[in-house]
């Protein structure tokens, strides 16, 4: 089974009292095609079409605060919770429960406190590229969703996952991937792998080779955005 990764991002988290009940919280657990802080020699963005799957098949989800098991706050096979992709991103929102930490959290979002997102996935197909300005980017292109959470805590959580992801994308051991991350060498190993990646003056000849290599990942994405 893949690993378990997690991303925050930084967005308000909003609250709404309601006649029963602690009241309902909502939020945006991902935003699509942003990239993300440094993850560690690398950036990251959320492809449109990365929860398409996932919310098609009906893959049970569940609400935890700050991801602890033991601060349920909804799911989705109860209906507590439910999740709704638009032009911005994954929106999710969740009945909070009579429970202690429903009440928590209804109270620390009343007061502003709670102004980050986050969502618990594995990954399953990415993609390895560039920024406009040459810096290396995972773009994950569809991805099991687990967990969606507001979380105290923005910070990001251990990124060796993608750096493997990385690793079997240039067929080259995780360490030797670890060694260049550390080193801020990525887009060494990247341009090795794909001379020319982000448009240095090659010959039109190896440009077409180069469009010819991208068309079996746009049509992964198209064949995403079908489901």
């Amino acid at each position: 089974m893949r690993e378990l990764e997690l991303r925050n991002i930084s967005r308000p988290v909003e609250f709404r009292a309601t006649d029963t009940g602690p009241g309902i919280l909502t939020g945006y657990a991902a935003v699509f095609n942003r990239f993300s802080q440094n993850l560690g020699g690398f950036v990251e963005q959320v492809d449109p079409a990365a929860f398409t799957k996932s919310l098609s098949d009906g893959v049970p989800v569940v609400a935890r605060f700050n991801h602890e098991d033991n601060l349920l706050l909804g799911t989705t096979d109860a209906r507590t919770l439910t999740l709704e992709i638009d032009g911005t991103g994954l929106r999710y929102e969740v009945q909070l429960p009579d429970t202690t930490a429903g009440r928590d959290v209804r109270v620390l979002a009343e007061r502003g406190d709670l102004s980050h997102s986050s969502f618990a996935f594995r990954t399953l197909a990415d993609d390895w590229s560039f920024t406009p300005e040459g810096f290396p980017l995972r773009t994950l292109l569809a991805v099991q969703l687990v967990d969606v959470a507001p979380v105290t805590n923005p910070a990001y959580r251990d990124t060796t996952t993608g750096l493997r992801s990385l690793a079997d994308h240039l067929h080259l051991g995780i360490d030797l991937v670890k060694e260049a991350a550390e080193k801020d060498e990525l887009r060494k190993l990247l341009d090795n792998k794909d001379p020319g990646a982000h448009g240095d003056g090659l010959p039109e000849e190896q440009r077409q080779v180069d469009n010819h290599r991208l068309i079996p990942n746009l049509r992964k994405r198209l064949d995403l955005l079908s489901l």
